[in-house]
Protein backbone atom coordinates (compact mmCIF):
# COMPACT_ATOMS: atom_id res chain seq x y z
CA UNK A 1 0.00 0.00 0.00
CA UNK A 2 1.21 3.68 -0.76
CA UNK A 3 -1.59 5.52 0.67
CA UNK A 4 -2.71 9.75 0.24
CA UNK A 5 -0.71 9.75 3.36
CA UNK A 6 2.36 8.16 2.54
CA UNK A 7 2.79 10.63 -0.43
CA UNK A 8 1.81 13.42 1.24
CA UNK A 9 4.63 12.71 3.42
CA UNK A 10 6.77 11.65 0.87
CA UNK A 11 6.81 14.97 -1.09
CA UNK A 12 7.80 17.15 1.97
CA UNK A 13 10.68 15.00 2.33
CA UNK A 14 11.64 15.40 -1.69
CA UNK A 15 10.71 19.16 -2.15
CA UNK A 16 11.72 20.65 1.74
CA UNK A 17 10.74 24.69 1.49
CA UNK A 18 13.95 26.59 2.08
CA UNK A 19 14.19 29.94 0.84
CA UNK A 20 17.95 29.64 1.65
CA UNK A 21 18.39 27.28 -1.07
CA UNK A 22 16.09 27.61 -3.31
CA UNK A 23 15.77 30.88 -5.35
CA UNK A 24 11.88 30.35 -6.37
CA UNK A 25 10.97 29.86 -2.38
CA UNK A 26 13.54 32.90 -1.72
CA UNK A 27 10.97 34.78 -4.13
CA UNK A 28 7.75 33.89 -2.36
CA UNK A 29 8.98 34.11 0.95
CA UNK A 30 10.34 37.83 0.18
CA UNK A 31 6.25 38.42 -0.84
CA UNK A 32 4.63 36.87 1.72
CA UNK A 33 6.75 38.50 4.51
CA UNK A 34 5.38 41.93 3.08
CA UNK A 35 1.94 41.08 3.34
CA UNK A 36 -0.02 41.23 6.36
CA UNK A 37 -2.32 38.89 5.37
CA UNK A 38 -1.89 35.93 3.15
CA UNK A 39 -4.40 33.40 1.25
CA UNK A 40 -1.89 30.69 -0.84
CA UNK A 41 -4.49 28.61 -2.97
CA UNK A 42 -3.11 25.63 -3.70
CA UNK A 43 -1.33 25.52 -0.06
CA UNK A 44 -0.95 21.50 -0.65
CA UNK A 45 1.43 20.43 2.87
CA UNK A 46 1.37 23.94 4.20
CA UNK A 47 5.43 23.98 4.21
CA UNK A 48 5.31 28.15 2.55
CA UNK A 49 3.38 29.47 5.53
CA UNK A 50 4.76 26.83 8.03
CA UNK A 51 7.86 28.44 7.35
CA UNK A 52 6.54 32.13 7.56
CA UNK A 53 5.19 31.40 11.16
CA UNK A 54 8.13 29.94 11.95
CA UNK A 55 9.88 33.30 10.42
CA UNK A 56 7.96 35.44 12.86
CA UNK A 57 4.96 36.33 10.04
CA UNK A 58 2.12 37.67 12.84
CA UNK A 59 -0.35 38.73 10.32
CA UNK A 60 -3.01 36.42 8.54
CA UNK A 61 -2.16 33.18 7.12
CA UNK A 62 -4.78 30.88 5.27
CA UNK A 63 -4.28 27.72 2.72
CA UNK A 64 -6.76 26.11 0.83
CA UNK A 65 -6.01 22.93 -0.89
CA UNK A 66 -8.66 19.86 -2.09
CA UNK A 67 -5.90 17.13 -1.26
CA UNK A 68 -7.04 16.05 2.31
CA UNK A 69 -4.20 14.11 3.15
CA UNK A 70 -2.01 16.95 2.44
CA UNK A 71 -3.94 19.30 4.37
CA UNK A 72 -3.79 16.58 7.27
CA UNK A 73 0.12 17.27 7.04
CA UNK A 74 -0.21 21.17 6.67
CA UNK A 75 -2.69 21.27 10.11
CA UNK A 76 0.40 20.17 12.36
CA UNK A 77 0.23 24.06 12.86
CA UNK A 78 -2.94 24.95 14.19
CA UNK A 79 -1.77 28.73 14.34
CA UNK A 80 -2.51 28.69 10.22
CA UNK A 81 -6.05 28.48 8.56
CA UNK A 82 -6.50 25.70 6.80
CA UNK A 83 -9.20 24.94 4.56
CA UNK A 84 -10.07 22.34 2.09
CA UNK A 85 -11.57 23.30 -1.34
CA UNK A 86 -10.20 24.04 -4.90
CA UNK A 87 -9.38 27.72 -6.12
CA UNK A 88 -12.88 28.38 -6.82
CA UNK A 89 -14.43 27.85 -3.96
CA UNK A 90 -12.66 30.34 -2.60
CA UNK A 91 -14.93 32.34 -0.53
CA UNK A 92 -13.45 35.59 0.71
CA UNK A 93 -13.94 38.90 -0.07
CA UNK A 94 -11.75 41.87 0.25
CA UNK A 95 -9.27 40.06 3.45
CA UNK A 96 -5.84 39.60 1.60
CA UNK A 97 -3.12 41.48 0.58
CA UNK A 98 -1.60 38.79 -1.30
CA UNK A 99 -2.62 35.28 -2.80
CA UNK A 100 -0.53 32.95 -4.18
CA UNK A 101 -0.08 30.08 -6.12
CA UNK A 102 3.05 28.12 -5.74
CA UNK A 103 4.83 25.09 -6.75
CA UNK A 104 3.24 25.10 -10.63
CA UNK A 105 0.22 25.01 -8.77
CA UNK A 106 -1.29 27.77 -11.42
CA UNK A 107 -0.86 24.84 -14.46
CA UNK A 108 -3.44 22.64 -12.54
CA UNK A 109 -6.11 24.69 -14.16
CA UNK A 110 -7.00 23.31 -16.98
CA UNK A 111 -10.19 24.10 -18.64
CA UNK A 112 -11.16 27.81 -19.51
CA UNK A 113 -13.90 27.63 -17.40
CA UNK A 114 -12.00 26.44 -14.36
CA UNK A 115 -9.72 28.65 -14.80
CA UNK A 116 -12.25 31.88 -15.36
CA UNK A 117 -13.91 30.91 -11.95
CA UNK A 118 -10.50 30.62 -9.97
CA UNK A 119 -9.42 33.96 -10.82
CA UNK A 120 -12.76 35.77 -10.26
CA UNK A 121 -12.70 34.24 -6.64
CA UNK A 122 -8.83 34.91 -6.41
CA UNK A 123 -9.32 38.50 -7.21
CA UNK A 124 -12.55 38.72 -4.78
CA UNK A 125 -10.53 37.15 -1.88
CA UNK A 126 -7.68 39.99 -2.81
CA UNK A 127 -8.60 43.57 -1.57
CA UNK A 128 -8.03 46.50 -3.60
CA UNK A 129 -4.62 46.93 -4.94
CA UNK A 130 -3.79 43.30 -4.00
CA UNK A 131 -1.29 41.29 -5.60
CA UNK A 132 -1.58 37.81 -6.96
CA UNK A 133 1.47 35.80 -7.28
CA UNK A 134 2.40 32.66 -9.31
CA UNK A 135 4.16 30.81 -11.58
CA UNK A 136 3.32 28.53 -14.63
CA UNK A 137 5.90 26.75 -17.04
CA UNK A 138 6.80 28.62 -20.42
CA UNK A 139 5.44 26.15 -22.72
CA UNK A 140 8.66 27.43 -24.96
CA UNK A 141 10.97 25.39 -22.76
CA UNK A 142 8.84 21.86 -23.32
CA UNK A 143 9.53 20.18 -19.92
CA UNK A 144 7.48 17.58 -20.62
CA UNK A 145 9.93 16.18 -23.34
CA UNK A 146 12.75 15.48 -20.23
CA UNK A 147 9.67 14.00 -18.11
CA UNK A 148 9.49 10.57 -19.97
CA UNK A 149 11.28 7.18 -17.63
CA UNK A 150 11.30 4.17 -18.41
CA UNK A 151 10.39 2.25 -15.74
CA UNK A 152 12.75 -0.54 -16.30
CA UNK A 153 15.69 1.13 -16.53
CA UNK A 154 18.84 0.92 -14.33
CA UNK A 155 18.99 3.39 -11.65
CA UNK A 156 21.91 4.28 -9.98
CA UNK A 157 21.28 3.92 -6.19
CA UNK A 158 22.23 7.46 -5.40
CA UNK A 159 18.76 8.22 -7.34
CA UNK A 160 16.70 6.00 -4.69
CA UNK A 161 13.96 7.49 -3.14
CA UNK A 162 13.46 6.50 0.62
CA UNK A 163 10.15 7.41 2.02
CA UNK A 164 9.54 8.26 5.75
CA UNK A 165 9.03 4.64 6.71
CA UNK A 166 12.77 3.47 5.44
CA UNK A 167 10.80 2.27 2.27
CA UNK A 168 13.10 2.56 -1.24
CA UNK A 169 11.02 3.48 -4.02
CA UNK A 170 11.78 4.66 -7.79
CA UNK A 171 9.06 6.61 -9.76
CA UNK A 172 8.70 7.24 -13.16
CA UNK A 173 6.79 8.92 -15.83
CA UNK A 174 5.24 8.79 -19.60
CA UNK A 175 3.70 11.53 -21.40
CA UNK A 176 0.30 10.25 -22.76
CA UNK A 177 -1.00 13.19 -24.87
CA UNK A 178 -0.09 16.35 -25.64
CA UNK A 179 -3.07 18.28 -26.97
CA UNK A 180 -2.75 22.02 -27.54
CA UNK A 181 -1.33 23.74 -24.62
CA UNK A 182 -2.46 20.49 -21.88
CA UNK A 183 0.07 18.03 -21.59
CA UNK A 184 -1.15 15.06 -19.40
CA UNK A 185 1.01 12.50 -18.19
CA UNK A 186 1.26 9.44 -15.57
CA UNK A 187 3.57 8.81 -12.62
CA UNK A 188 4.24 5.53 -11.19
CA UNK A 189 5.69 4.63 -7.31
CA UNK A 190 7.22 1.61 -7.46
CA UNK A 191 8.73 -0.74 -4.79
CA UNK A 192 12.23 -0.83 -5.84
CA UNK A 193 13.33 -3.63 -3.97
CA UNK A 194 10.26 -6.18 -5.20
CA UNK A 195 9.03 -4.07 -8.43
CA UNK A 196 5.41 -3.82 -7.14
CA UNK A 197 3.85 -1.12 -8.54
CA UNK A 198 2.69 1.03 -5.20
CA UNK A 199 0.76 3.98 -7.17
CA UNK A 200 0.04 5.19 -10.32
CA UNK A 201 -1.06 9.18 -9.85
CA UNK A 202 -2.43 10.91 -13.46
CA UNK A 203 -2.21 14.69 -14.43
CA UNK A 204 -2.87 16.98 -16.81
CA UNK A 205 -1.10 20.46 -16.79
CA UNK A 206 -2.02 23.53 -18.73
CA UNK A 207 1.06 25.65 -20.68
CA UNK A 208 -0.18 28.93 -21.69
CA UNK A 209 1.56 31.12 -23.22
CA UNK A 210 2.15 34.83 -22.51
CA UNK A 211 -0.30 36.22 -24.43
CA UNK A 212 -3.11 33.87 -23.64
CA UNK A 213 -2.16 33.96 -20.00
CA UNK A 214 -2.27 38.02 -20.24
CA UNK A 215 -5.76 38.06 -21.51
CA UNK A 216 -7.14 35.36 -18.99
CA UNK A 217 -6.06 37.93 -16.27
CA UNK A 218 -7.19 41.21 -17.84
CA UNK A 219 -10.48 39.31 -17.97
CA UNK A 220 -10.40 38.72 -14.97
CA UNK A 221 -9.65 42.43 -13.78
CA UNK A 222 -6.07 41.95 -12.73
CA UNK A 223 -2.93 44.12 -14.50
CA UNK A 224 0.26 42.47 -14.22
CA UNK A 225 2.25 44.31 -12.19
CA UNK A 226 5.74 42.40 -13.14
CA UNK A 227 6.52 39.58 -14.96
CA UNK A 228 9.78 37.38 -15.22
CA UNK A 229 11.41 34.71 -16.85
CA UNK A 230 13.52 32.94 -13.85
CA UNK A 231 13.69 33.65 -9.78
CA UNK A 232 16.05 36.15 -9.49
CA UNK A 233 13.39 38.66 -11.34
CA UNK A 234 15.24 38.50 -15.24
CA UNK A 235 13.31 39.27 -17.86
CA UNK A 236 11.23 37.12 -19.89
CA UNK A 237 13.18 35.70 -23.74
CA UNK A 238 13.50 33.64 -25.86
CA UNK A 239 14.97 30.25 -23.70
CA UNK A 240 12.87 31.43 -20.07
CA UNK A 241 11.53 28.25 -18.34
CA UNK A 242 9.28 30.34 -16.31
CA UNK A 243 6.66 32.79 -16.49
CA UNK A 244 6.57 34.36 -12.98
CA UNK A 245 3.68 36.46 -12.58
CA UNK A 246 2.46 39.15 -9.76
CA UNK A 247 -0.53 40.92 -10.95
CA UNK A 248 -2.42 43.60 -9.06
CA UNK A 249 -6.44 43.21 -8.41
CA UNK A 250 -7.69 46.55 -10.42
Amino acid sequence: MFSDADAAALYDLLNPWDPERFPSDAFYDGLVRDADAVLDVGCGTGAMLHRARESGHTGRLVGIDPDRAALDRARRRSDVEWVLGVAADAAWDGEFDLATMVSHAFQCLVGDDELRASLAAVRTALRDGGRFAFETRHPQARAWESWETDPAAPVDDADDIVDPSGRVLRSSHHVESVVGDVVTFTETTTDKEHGTVLRVDRTSLRFLDVPTLADFLAEAGFAIEAQYGDWHRGPLTGTSREIVTVARRV
